[in-house]
């Protein structure tokens, strides 16, 4: 389990050793429980006049801290701190910055059981889910540092006509970023986001969402613990409003990562535009409306499991989740039925139970999402193929568990075919000709993942040509659209899914960072012959 890269849903279906271990941290991380958390700035422990609690999806009753409601000036503090910690922080040798990252890695390994523990308490993850989000992490880090090295720090000779120069390329970074990070991976998307910012030699201003709030917190402390100095790394906690509003307007914050729905993200862009027109780095990592195609020559078990486990892992609640299929009308039934009796068998419950597949939507605003959804489809003509519940009772009377959902028969240009519901329902059409599906598949203004289930070699040749989408896959029964990794499947959506074209967990992500400096030395001596 401590190697890099071991720690994938591939290796936890075949370990069995891991569960005593997760099992343990689970009753270890609940002493954290309860404690009420500062916000840090510049290093030190800041408070405020308000206070908001974060609670377990699992069941609300779960207190798992009290943290400070930061607002505009917390935010004003942390980029100042950020800007002061700056000019040490990118001053030191990327070899330095390399050390402290993969320091800060393997601080992160050491607590990995006890990380994933808060995961399935803060987030509802269970515990497949949750290992391979920590170990994601891990391996996400020393994937970057590889590359640093590998790029020698983005310092490059180049090659001048004139005698007596000499010149180079040198990547430099902008300054202070803020980083924003969602609920559904607060572990490795933070991590990811701070640091693609810290290891080029930028400083962070870090807002986790008040949904995952303490794991926001932990990796704060992982990332001073692995040896980032004060000021370079910043926390402040509590809602995003006041705290967007003021970041998009400093002068001072040089660049922002965000990961998070496109409304947000494509506001955070209209903001900057508008109250800085010269170009400051926006990386957003945004929704999507993700296809999966199952052609007549599909192997349909494959594309079952494939699509089950791509639409309803973590509930629904993924960026690369499968929310809509297009299936070919000779074998939709066929499908169907499958389809539905993969999701009548998943085992919905405490997340922190072994055997549970299928844990809690995050909250009530989920939930009402999830009815309307249901409501609608049928209102206008879906067929209810699977789920459409909500349950209600024991354990479920306390967090927010729903069934997972199929739906069929809806026209193609439905709203639930093409809003992002965040939520686990499955909407599933059919076609007749691959040029269709195509066709169906890229008519949105996402892009980000995408998936085809075919025999034949020509029709998934034909899929790659033609998707507009960043992240592709065919015939992945681990995840008909998910499960990307480090070094692996580097993960950036196209068109509205994303904004810079250079995926996470990639080889050209760092750049998203840095902006390029022509350094020219002259070395001949002056004058003479």
């Amino acid at each position: 389990m401590q190697e890099s890269g071991k720690v994938t849903y591939v290796s936890l279906e075949t370990d069995e050793s891991f569960h005593g271990d997760y099992e343990a941290a689970l009753i270890e991380i609940e002493q954290e429980f309860g404690k009420r958390h500062p916000m840090y700035i510049g290093g030190r422990e800041v408070t405020a006049p308000r206070e908001f609690e974060a609670r377990s999806p699992i069941d609300p009753g779960i207190l798992l801290g009290i943290f400070p409601e930061g607002g505009e000036d917390h935010a004003r503090e942390g980029i100042a701190a950020a800007n002061e910690a700056f000019l040490d922080w990118s001053r030191r040798d990327w070899r330095e910055r390399i050390a402290v990252v993969r320091k800060t890695a393997g601080a992160m390994e050491d607590r990995l059981f006890l990380l994933a523990a808060l995961l399935t308490y803060e987030a509802g993850k269970t515990r497949y889910e949750a290992l391979a989000e920590v170990g994601e992490a891990v391996d996400m880090l020393r994937y970057y540092c590889r590359v640093y090295e590998q790029n020698n720090g983005y310092v490059f000779p180049m090659r001048s006509p004139a005698p007596g120069e000499e010149c180079r390329s040198v990547m430099r970074p902008y300054g202070a970023w803020v980083v924003i990070s969602p609920f559904n991976f607060p572990v490795a998307l933070a991590a990811g986001m701070i640091t693609g910012a810290l290891l080029t030699g930028n400083t962070v201003v870090f807002k986790p969402t008040s949904k995952t709030p303490l794991s926001g917190m932990n990796l704060y402390r992982l990332f001073v613990e692995g040896g980032v100095p004060p000021g370079a790394i910043n926390l402040v906690t509590g809602p995003g409003g006041p705290f967007g509003e003021a970041v998009v307007a400093h002068p001072d914050v040089a660049g922002i990562a965000f990961t998070g729905s496109k409304a947000v993200g494509t506001w955070l862009q209209r903001q900057i535009a508008t109250v800085q027109p010269y170009h400051k780095p926006v990386v957003a990592e945004l929704g999507s409306k993700n296809p999966t195609i199952v052609t007549a020559s599909a192997d349909i078990a494959k594309a079952v499991e494939g699509v089950a486990r791509a639409a309803f892992g973590f509930a629904g609640q993924k960026c690369s989740a499968t929310s809509r299929v297009y299936v070919h009308s000779s074998v939709a039934e066929r499908f169907l039925q499958a389809l539905r009796d993969r999701a009548d068998r998943m085992e919905i419950g405490d997340p922190r139970r072994r055997e549970v597949a299928f844990g809690p939507l995050i909250d009530d605003d989920a939930r009402l999402t999830f009815q309307k959804a249901v409501e609608e489809a049928l209102r206008d003509g879906g067929r209810l193929v699977a789920g459409g519940e909500v349950l209600e009772g024991g354990l479920y009377g306390r967090g927010v568990y729903v069934r997972p959902t199929v739906i069929a028969d809806l026209a193609h240009g439905h709203r639930l075919f093409t809003e992002e519901l965040f939520v686990p329902i499955l909407t599933v059409g059919t076609f007749e000709t691959l040029e269709e599906a195509l066709a169906l598949a890229n008519a949105t203004d996402y892009g980000l993942t995408a998936g085809i289930f075919a025999q034949d070699p020509a029709e998934i040749g034909y899929f790659f040509d033609r998707i507009r989408f960043g992240v592709v896959y065919a015939n992945r029964r681990g995840g008909a659209t998910t499960g990307a990794w480090p070094g692996a499947q580097p993960f950036g959506g196209w068109k509205a899914s994303g904004s810079t074209g250079r995926g996470v967990g990639g080889p050209h992500y760092l750049l998203s960072f840095v902006r390029e400096q022509a350094q020219t030395r002259v070395t001949e001596p002056a004058g003479g012959e």
